[in-house]
């Protein structure tokens, strides 16, 4: 349910996303005809925008958490867990295609250096390794900055990792296209909003964090047991310090179903009792197709393994 205010409601809903224009978070709200309508708002770093939204800056906010070829992004992660109160609203699945980017006429020989967020060279390295093995790399906040950076620069020496809309945004022209080392890439991000959780679609995932009461053998089993009591699937298991001392550990975990499922919300309410401390961090519609599927193969080999099982109960004592 929505906590929204009458005022609030007649004006155009602001998301923030990571800037300046050009960015992959910008690029995927694009994509989303109902975003697009927002008034977007620029940050200078991912996790600005989750206090932004925190602090009711914003309304919304757009925010990787997860790519194909680098994991988890742990600043993203570790914000949402310890830092600030946002439920996830959604989440969006984008394609990462990333290219060198120069100066109009300018070629790849000229480049001496690179300007980059970490992920993005990361992402590229075997190319990079290839073609400019003693370039200098510079870091940027976002693709979209290392672009506006580059034609700044207005230097044929300098170059930048970036989508296409970045270069067709701040001129510059295309001098190697989809240079990722994986051609499968993509990241997910999600929107995130201070209160409010989606009613099921019956393809949804929940996100929690969960915090060991005690760091004791087994303890991280004795949690994983309530999901798979349940036939509940984990699409992910990311382990975080908890920044308090060194070898005390929590735990991010997706799973497949809505706390407004009967099985995930038991499943919530034993390991909030017996097993763990849990912060919610949301129920939303999954992107993919793959969670209803998974959960309905679980539940048939439960069932033929019941019905197995039955079979020779029923012999008893005959």
């Amino acid at each position: 349910m929505s906590t929204d205010s009458p005022e609030k409601s007649n004006r155009q809903l602001r998301i923030g996303f990571l800037g300046p224009a050009g960015t992959f978070s910008e690029q995927v709200i694009l994509r989303q005809a109902d975003l697009a309508q927002a008034e977007l708002v620029a940050y200078p770093l991912m996790t600005d925008v989750l206090f932004a939204v925190a602090e009711g800056e914003i309304d919304q906010g757009v925010v990787p958490v997860e790519n194909a070829i680098e994991g988890t992004v742990n600043a993203i992660v570790d914000t949402m867990a310890f830092d600030v109160d946002v439920l996830i609203q959604r989440e969006m699945l984008e394609p990462v295609s990333l290219n060198l980017l120069v100066q109009p006429g300018a070629s790849i020989d000229q480049v001496t250096r690179l300007i980059s967020i970490p992920v993005a060279s990361s992402q590229c390295r075997t190319w990079l390794r290839d073609h400019l093995p003693s370039v200098e790399y510079v870091a940027a906040n976002s693709n979209a900055q290392a672009a506006e950076l580059a034609a700044a620069a207005q230097d044929p020496t300098v170059a930048a990792l970036a989508n296409a809309r970045a270069a067709e945004l701040y001129g510059l022209e295309l001098a190697a296209a989809e240079i990722e080392d994986h051609p499968e890439n993509s990241t997910r991000f999600v929107l995130v909003s201070r209160s409010g959780v989606p009613a099921p679609t019956g393809q949804d995932k929940t996100s929690i964090v969960v915090y060991q009461r005690a760091d004791t053998p087994g303890s991280l089993l004795r949690i994983l047991q309530e999901f798979a009591a349940r036939s509940i699937n984990l699409s992910l298991l990311l382990s975080r310090p908890t920044k308090t001392s060194l070898g005390e550990y929590c735990f991010m975990l997706d799973l497949e179903g809505h706390i407004a499922d009967p099985i995930v919300a038991d499943c919530l309410r034993s390991l909030r009792s017996h097993q763990a401390n849990v912060k919610f961090l949301g129920s939303y519609p999954a992107a993919t197709a793959a969670a209803p599927a998974a959960r309905e193969q679980n539940q048939s080999d439960n069932n033929k393994a019941e019905a197995w099982l039955d079979a020779y109960i029923q012999q008893i004592g005959s």
